[in-house]
C-alpha cells in the first residue's frame, strides 16, 4: 500500500483483484461479446420463442423477436453454420473458465472473503443506503474501500451462481446429442423449447448486467477501474480531516 501526498488529501493504492479474478474477467469479456453476437445470428434464423418440447413455424410463440442488424451479430452477414461454430467453441471456453474460476476462488477464499452475503447487509435500511450512495456516485465505502458493496455482491453472485450456470445448462439441453446421454435435462428445463426460451432470457439479463457494469466503470473512473483489473492495483482519493 502506498501513500502520495496531495493538496487537501492523500492518494492510496491498494491491491484489489487477485490474478485469477483478473484473468477470468478478461477471458469472460471476450467470450461474452462473441457469444452474444453469434447468439443473435442464431436467433435470426428463427426469431420466435416457445415453451415446452416443440416449436416450429406454425406453432404459437410466446414472443416474436426482431431480426438483429449485422453490426450486432457474428458474423455480420447471415451464416447460421459459422455462427454456431463461434457459439459452441466459446461456450466451451465459458464453461471451463467458470469451472476453473470457481475452484480457484474456493481455494483462495475469494468467495468466502469477498462475495459472502451477510444477513445484516440485505436489511432494507442497508440496501436503501447503498442505492442512495450509488445515485450520489459513491461506489466504495471510505472505511473499507477494498470491499465489495452489497449491490456488487448480489449482482456478482447472481451472475456467477445463477445466470452462467443456467446459460450453460440450457445450452446443453438444446443439443440432441446431450439430451440422448442426459435425458433428465429435458425434464429439468421443461423441454428443449423451454430451455431455448430460458437461455435467451438469461442472455438478455447478462447483457443488461454488462451494460450497467460498463456504465458504472465510466462513472467511477475508467482508467482507475480498468487498471485495477489489469494490474490488480486500485487508487483511492482521500480527503484530509
Amino acid at each position: 500500500m502506498t501513500h502520495d501526498a496531495k493538496p487537501g488529501g492523500t492518494r492510496r493504492t491498494i491491491r484489489r483483484h487477485a490474478l485469477a479474478t483478473r484473468i477470468w474477467h478478461w477471458v469472460n469479456a471476450a467470450t461474452v461479446v462473441i457469444m452474444i453476437g453469434s447468439g443473435l445470428m442464431i436467433l435470426n434464423a428463427h426469431p420466435h420463442l416457445y415453451w415446452g418440447e416443440y416449436g416450429a413455424n406454425y406453432d404459437q410463440p410466446w414472443i416474436d423477436l426482431p431480426h438483429w442488424p449485422g453490426w450486432l451479430t457474428i458474423p455480420s452477414t447471415y451464416n447460421l453454420a459459422l455462427a454456431r461454430r463461434w457459439h459452441l467453441t466459446f461456450a466451451l471456453v465459458l464453461g471451463f473458465a467458470l469451472l476453473a474460476f470457481m475452484v480457484v476462488s474456493l481455494v483462495n477464499r475469494h468467495f468466502a472473503r469477498d462475495l459472502r452475503v451477510r444477513r445484516r447487509e440485505v436489511a432494507p435500511r442497508r440496501l436503501w443506503a447503498d442505492v442512495k450512495a450509488h445515485l450520489a456516485f459513491r461506489f466504495s465505502d471510505p472505511e473499507r474501500p477494498g470491499r465489495y458493496n452489497i449491490l456488487q455482491k448480489l449482482s456478482y453472485v447472481a451472475v456467477i451462481f445463477v445466470l452462467l450456470p443456467l446459460l450453460i445448462g440450457t445450452g446443453l439441453t438444446m443439443s440432441p446429442g446431450i439430451d440422448a446421454a442426459w435425458p433428465w435435462l429435458l425434464d429439468l428445463f421443461g423441454g428443449r423449447q423451454s430451455a431455448r426460451s430460458i437461455h435467451f432470457v438469461c442472455a438478455a439479463l447478462l447483457t443488461v448486467f454488462v451494460v450497467v457494469h460498463l456504465a458504472l466503470v465510466i462513472l467511477a473512473g475508467v482508467w482507475n477501474e480498468v487498471r485495477s483489473m489489469i494490474t490488480g492495483r486500485w487508487t483511492i482519493e482521500e480527503e484530509r480531516a
